[in-house]
């Protein structure tokens, strides 16, 4: 980290700027601050996640991604910075293929929810979406690492995948969407 914070206000962004880690502004609307903001915002999500009680593999695969996005954050931060490597990407498709093989084939769609802890990883999970679409966004005005695109999209199937595993963990059960038209069935 290059600069320390002595003051944490500085009034520079009053004027509805902010600063990038390259030291130029931008406007605080900005698909860039958009981008890195909705990173941050997945982060904070998975810290809720993360204070849940959770099985072993999900707390410290969840542990290494809240590291990850910080590096994400750092390069939307930086523009033409690239911290996101494939490896990245691979290492989250291991992960989805060892959850997901532990669970049963899904022939239904699932509601949000289950288990405290499936209902903050879904959270985390649409969070994850808008991220996405945050960084698409930006990579129609500015080049972007395509990296971190494929990042954040693995990821977002990864949270779906740990909820429907947290759903199941400890007796929960997944919660199944049924249609309108069904619901007054006996």
């Amino acid at each position: 980290m290059g600069k320390r914070l002595t003051k944490i206000y500085t009034r520079t962004g009053d004027d509805g700027s902010t600063g990038l880690g390259d030291g130029s502004r931008v406007p605080k609307d900005s698909p860039r601050v958009a981008a890195f903001g909705t990173v941050d915002e997945l982060n904070s999500a998975i810290g809720l996640l993360l204070a849940a009680s959770l099985p072993e593999a999900a707390r410290n695969c969840l542990t290494r991604i809240q590291h990850e996005l910080f590096d994400l954050g750092g390069e939307l931060c930086v523009p033409g910075t690239s911290l996101i490597p494939d490896a990245y990407v691979t290492q989250l498709e291991f992960e989805l293929d060892t959850f997901n093989a532990a669970l049963p084939a899904l022939k239904d769609f699932i509601l949000p929810g289950g288990t405290e802890a499936a209902a903050r990883c879904h959270l985390a999970r649409t969070i994850c979406r808008r991220a996405e679409r945050e960084v698409v966004s930006l990579s129609r005005q500015e080049d972007t690492n395509s990296a971190s695109l494929r990042y954040l999209n693995r990821l977002s199937d990864l949270l779906f995948v740990l909820a429907r595993v947290l759903a199941r963990a400890e007796g929960g059960a997944e919660v199944l969407w049924v249609h309108g038209d069904r619901r007054d069935q006996p």
